[in-house]
């Protein structure tokens, strides 16, 4: 074995010609290229550290122990912190403890209908009961996808199966669920996840894609996964537990969970949650992650971002764009728990404020424009809830989600007066009431400019004797 040097530099010698495999062991360094072979010296490598996440910087200080890892500073910068109610559906999506709908997709306007596709299944689960496989394994399994449509958001008519499941031996045979849809140039896109017979510990699902030409179909599944687990892991032998691994690999070794397709910056990227094999808890929560995958087309070919895990919490994926951003909410697993977060780049996320009673696996509802405010892209969606009584394995159905303005209480200016010379300036400050209101923003103006100016940032600046 060898160090390498500050520089990321090391060399190697070797008495004979027999062949040897190189192994990096610790994960900080890639290759940066190939320089090739030289007859004189060998081959020569050049290394450089990995490009790490603003997540993956925080996750350092995270794990300096629990009270940092789970009371971590969470900000309140104004206008981001949001806070939820939930609701009942009705129609042909209201509660039924005989079927199983989850995982709702995000909500599309399409002439004067509302669209949502989701999960659905029906039947017990027996979480993993030894020497059942052909059982249903969790709610998700044994399911296809269907969809409805909304004159009001409220009511739903249930439409039917837009994709079904493969057949066997197929890559999508067991069970396809969790989708999400994506609209582009005409074109209706289904990102979903899959898993191949048998379902058990140690499976490892993947990614699809669905296309139509309309929202009501028919679907064209596409021949091969978009998105596969990094296979760089290795599972104990003699055990079936996916927490026994003696290599864990990256954050993504094990699962591809939760697809959504966002179009930025002139590409499509592909956000998704990872799971590890070998899962740690660490300080009692789950070490979930997500990533990104970043195509030129739509139907890819997806590549994982370097900067990969871009979070440091999740689940369930929710982004949608804000002003040339993505943001985020981040509910459960993890040091960032309940908060909403923004990357100006669509990458490196930096916490914004606290997300407050956030439903499960929100399917948000996509307007035309989400830059008027931060919580502008979560106003209202579908969601799906659990409940354990009447179905053995508990059964899941979906409701609607619609964000509580939190009205601001009073507005305090700290100077009772100012006086400013003409020419120059001074600074006002206000304080807002109440810290969790939805919009702490404050607008400054000035009733005779004449007289004095004052900018955005409530800078004021004395023009003449007023």
């Amino acid at each position: 074995s060898v160090l390498t040097g500050v520089d990321g530099r090391f060399s190697l010698n070797a008495s004979d010609e027999r062949a040897r495999t190189l192994t990096l062991e610790k994960a900080e360094y890639v290759y940066e290229e190939r320089l090739g072979v030289l007859p004189q010296t060998g081959l020569n490598l050049s290394l450089r550290r990995r490009k790490q996440s603003a997540a993956s910087l925080r996750w350092a200080e995270y794990m300096k122990g629990a009270s940092q890892y789970n009371s971590p500073e969470v900000p309140n910068e104004a206008g981001w912190s949001v806070r939820f109610k939930e609701s009942e559906l009705h129609g042909d999506l209201a509660p039924d403890p005989e079927v199983i709908r989850r995982d709702p997709s995000a909500v599309l306007k399409i002439g004067k209908l509302y669209y949502v596709w989701y999960t659905k299944g029906s039947g017990p689960s027996t979480w993993f009961k030894p020497g059942k496989p052909h059982e249903k394994v969790f709610p998700w399994d044994l399911c296809d996808i269907w969809y409805a449509t909304s004159s009001d958001g409220r009511a739903w008519k249930e439409k039917g199966p837009a994709v079904r499941r493969g057949p066997a031996g197929a890559f999508d045979d067991r069970s396809v669920f969790t989708p999400e849809v994506f609209g582009h140039q005409g074109k209706c896109y289904l990102v979903y996840q899959a898993v191949q017979a048998p379902y058990v510990e140690r499976v490892k699902n993947t990614v699809a894609m669905a296309v139509a030409d309309s929202p009501d179909g028919p679907w064209k599944k596409l021949p091969q996964p978009i998105l596969r687990p990094t296979n760089n892991g290795i599972w104990k032998a003699g055990s079936t537990s996916h927490h026994d691994a003696i290599k864990k690999g990256d954050f993504d070794s094990h699962k591809v969970h939760d697809p959504c397709l966002v179009f930025y910056r002139g590409k499509f990227f592909l956000y998704y949650k990872g799971e590890r094999m070998g899962e740690d808890r660490y300080f009692g929560q789950r070490e979930i992650k997500w990533g990104v995958a970043i195509a030129d087309e739509p139907e890819g070919p997806y590549v994982k971002s370097e900067y990969n895990p871009i979070t440091n919490t999740g689940h369930e994926v929710c982004v949608w764009p804000y002003r040339g951003g993505i943001a985020s909410i981040q509910k459960l697993d993890g040091p960032e728990r309940g908060t909403i977060q923004f990357a100006p780049d669509g990458i490196n996320f930096e916490i914004k404020a606290r997300a407050i009673h956030v439903p499960d696996a929100l399917g948000l509802y996509r307007p035309e424009n989400s830059d008027m405010a931060p919580y502008e892209g979560v106003r209202w969606g579908l969601c799906h809830a659990m409940r354990w009584d009447r179905v053995p394995g508990g059964w899941m159905y979906l409701r609607r989600f619609d964000l509580v303005r939190i009205a601001v209480s009073a507005v305090d200016i700290v100077h009772d007066s100012l006086s400013v010379q003409n020419g120059t300036s001074r600074m006002l400050i206000a304080r807002v009431s109440h810290s969790d209101a939805t919009d702490r923003s404050v607008t400054w103006a000035s009733d005779n400019e004449a007289v004095a100016t004052v900018n955005p940032n409530g800078q004021v600046t004395a023009k003449s004797l007023g």
